[in-house]
């Protein structure tokens, strides 16, 4: 089983025709890997994910959070980070007062948002008020490491459209690592199934197509 290419921080990357983004540092025009992780290319991008890092907020990510306490004019909401976020009541597609956020969500309750605000202090606020953000009534929440959520999704979504219609279920995957997965109860286990064997074979190529043909076996088509 071959593996993508594993760096140790200070090997220089090349880059090609990509652009930089995540994971490397630049000296005297050339770029250099912040991390001991994997090369990650996509499209437009290359990117060095590290092994094992936690889930920092970054603005406009759209992430699975869990609501760990209310006060009087916002919730405080667990986003697979060192560092709660935070949820304004005049942030939400809501008609919500002052006193009465319960009546909307609860301790537990888990919504699908974007990171607003993200500060330099860790701070972060996220938002109801984008298309298709909502609460999540229903279904199964897994995590994964946040390192592997790109993998996971796959280019253009290609792994998680794969697993999606292999086994009939609806799943949004977000950028910390919270993924929520819906459906009949044996279809949403072996959506985690698959879920979890990509974040185990993360480090190697050609996991796609062996993912396919995995599903495939598992639907009986082979």
């Amino acid at each position: 089983m071959e593996t993508k290419k594993i760096v140790y921080p200070g090997d220089k990357i090349e880059t090609g025709d990509l652009k930089p983004r995540n994971g490397m540092y630049e000296s005297n025009s050339e770029f250099f890997s912040e991390y001991f992780g994997v090369i990650q290319e996509s499209e437009k991008f290359v990117d060095v994910a590290p092994f094992n890092s936690p889930y920092l907020p970054r603005v406009n990510d759209k992430i699975i959070g869990k609501i760990m306490d209310i006060g009087p004019t916002m919730w405080t909401v667990d986003i697979n980070s060192p560092y709660y976020s935070l949820l304004h009541m005049n942030d939400t597609p809501w008609h919500v007062s002052s006193g009465d956020l319960e009546r909307y969500l609860k301790v537990g309750d888990y919504v699908y948002a974007r990171i607003s605000v993200s500060n330099e202090i860790k701070e972060s606020w996220i938002s109801l008020r984008d298309n298709g953000m909502r609460k999540l009534e229903t279904g199964r929440i897994i995590s994964v490491k946040p390192p592997k959520v790109p993998r996971v999704i796959g280019k253009g979504g290609n792994m998680i459209n794969i697993i999606k219609t292999y086994t009939d279920t609806k799943i949004i995957v977000g950028q910390n690592g919270f993924i929520w997965v819906d459906g009949e109860i044996d279809n949403v286990k072996k959506a985690i199934d698959a879920i979890r064997l990509v974040e185990k074979e993360a480090h190697t190529i050609g996991l796609t197509d062996r993912m396919e043909e995995y599903l495939k076996k598992m639907k009986g088509e082979n």
